[in-house]
């Protein structure tokens, strides 16, 4: 399996900006600039479309996960938050809260902890990863 995206810049790294359309055209010329990179104006950025990258892989990884193990997800939320510092995109840290009906804290703590080392997205960043998981 492939997937694509594409990235149109114009200008300076400063005063320029660009766009971003993913194959599934999802995103479709959704803006990114120097400024949203690093002032929090309006658009996306790199670091935010990793953590939307890892979030849902890793979501998606603890609902089969958990599925194997002969439980059954009611609701899995997870956010990502990765970090951009002195240039360098260092750690993604997952915060995830669940509500499994018949698991307990230490089974699934087992089986979120499986899922962060062995999601696609985990094994593809070479970055401190970490993970907070509780049970709703």
């Amino acid at each position: 399996m492939n997937s694509a995206a594409t990235a149109i810049w114009t200008g300076t790294i400063k005063e320029g900006n660009g766009n971003l359309t993913t194959q599934s055209e999802t995103l479709s010329n959704a803006a990114y600039s120097f400024q949203s990179r690093l002032k929090k104006e309006t658009g996306t950025n790199p670091e935010e479309l990793m953590a939307a990258a890892h979030a849902g892989c890793f979501t998606m990884k603890l609902s089969a996960d958990l599925t194997s193990a002969g439980f059954i997800p009611e609701e899995l939320t997870t956010t990502a938050i990765v970090s951009l510092i002195n240039g360098v995109i260092s750690k993604s840290a997952l915060h995830s809260h669940a509500r499994v009906p018949g698991i307990t804290k230490e089974q699934f703590i087992k089986i979120a902890e499986q899922a962060k080392d062995t999601c696609p997205v985990s094994k593809a960043y070479n970055m401190e990863i970490t993970l907070e998981a509780q049970l709703k």
